[in-house]
């Protein structure tokens, strides 16, 4: 069984469950799986599309699904009793499932462990707990999970293998763009309500740059969203806007600047070298709770988490207005700060370990169902 929850962690499932299924074809992978990983042979039980959610309030509208896919789940495990339980990020549902697995005997590999190193660090010793071998992304979290010895294990980041564009003149001349263009790429997440919260700000913004500094905003859409998820959660006209499905990492490569929604879309955006403004707004409730459970970190976006200062800028809840926004790309489409982000990104690569992380975490998963 394979849990995804999230668009980032259906990308990530993908790929793990092609060099699984490339090293034993009989395997039978099932769970919650995204669009992605459906298309590589996992039987979804649940679409990673049904439960999506953010947020305390946010989660109402899809709080009914959720709750029926763990109480699924959780059936399924103590039923059919699978070799191995395989959980990508997604914290609250998976440690849920981790304790249900652990009473029934069913060995569970994390697979990009929860970020308790910036929130919510009392649950270092459950995951520890209920887990049997733990495949960690960042070099850091070895040291955070250090309780764990040896069934702790960095296995690179996956997004060194995922996150490669295509040249910038095929990308411009696909989509019908001048070899001069200048882009402006818009990622507003994969999610509903982050749409409803950031959208209107981002657009507006990106209006206001185009005119003013020749560029071309294009929306890079989530592969959780459709363009009538755009209109439906946000009243702001698209009308100027470029929608983008299926070519997010080119479009990205290809720009002069993004602005994005805080959360994998930065480390994407990073690793690609475009200079970016990171946003988060979600619910007051949402935020008043965040304030109190987050502790020890700086930042809220890991370009700047890794570097250890601020890279790139960041707007938070009612700072997230389009006039700050312009303000904030317009710093960085300036020389020389433009070519400084960008190498102070590119740099960001080295930190994140050797690509293959998805075929070394393959051979874990194997190893521990035999």
């Amino acid at each position: 069984m394979i849990v995804a929850g999230e668009a980032s962690g259906d990308l990530h499932g993908a790929e793990l469950a092609r060099e699984i299924l490339a090293r034993d074809r009989h395997c039978e992978l099932f769970g919650i799986a995204g669009e992605r990983m459906r298309g590589e042979g996992v039987r979804a039980v649940y679409r990673t599309e049904e439960i999506t959610g953010m947020g305390l309030t946010e989660l109402a509208s899809t709080i009914r699904h959720t709750l029926g896919a763990l109480f699924k789940l959780r059936a399924l495990l103590k039923r059919e009793k699978p070799d191995l339980l395989i959980l990508i990020d997604f914290p609250e549902f998976n440690l849920l499932l981790a304790k249900t697995a652990k009473r029934a005997g069913i060995p569970v590999l994390y697979y990009i462990a929860p970020q308790v190193w910036a929130w919510r660090r009392g649950r270092i010793r459950k995951i520890i707990d209920r887990t049997d071998r733990l495949a960690v992304v960042f070099p850091f979290e070895a040291g955070v999970f250090a309780q764990a010895g040896e069934r702790v294990t960095f296995v690179g980041h996956p997004l060194l293998d995922q996150t490669v564009p295509q040249d910038r003149a095929q990308t411009l001349a696909r989509h019908g763009f001048p070899p001069q263009a200048r882009l402006l790429a818009i990622l507003p997440g994969s999610r509903r309500t982050e749409i409803r919260h950031l959208l209107e700000p981002m657009v507006d913004a990106a209006r206001t740059l185009a005119r003013d500094h020749d560029l071309i905003p294009c929306l890079a859409l989530a592969p959780t969203l459709t363009s009538a998820d755009l209109q439906r959660e946000s009243s702001v006209a698209l009308d100027g806007i470029r929608i983008i499905d299926n070519d997010t990492y080119s479009i990205v490569a290809a720009s002069e600047a993004a602005l994005v929604a805080s959360g994998t879309a930065t480390l994407e955006t990073a690793l690609l070298g475009c200079p970016m403004v990171i946003t988060y707004r979600v619910s007051p409730i949402t935020f008043s709770v965040a304030r109190l459970l987050i502790r020890g970190v700086r930042f809220i976006g890991m370009p700047n988490i890794l570097a250890g200062r601020e890279i790139v800028p960041e707007l938070i809840q009612r700072q997230v207005t389009s006039a700050n926004l312009v303000r904030a790309a317009e710093g960085l489409l300036r020389e020389p700060r433009h070519s400084a982000t960008v190498a102070a990104l590119r740099a960001l690569r080295s930190q994140l370990g050797t690509p293959g992380a998805a075929a070394r975490v393959a051979a874990m998963a194997l190893d521990m169902m035999t």
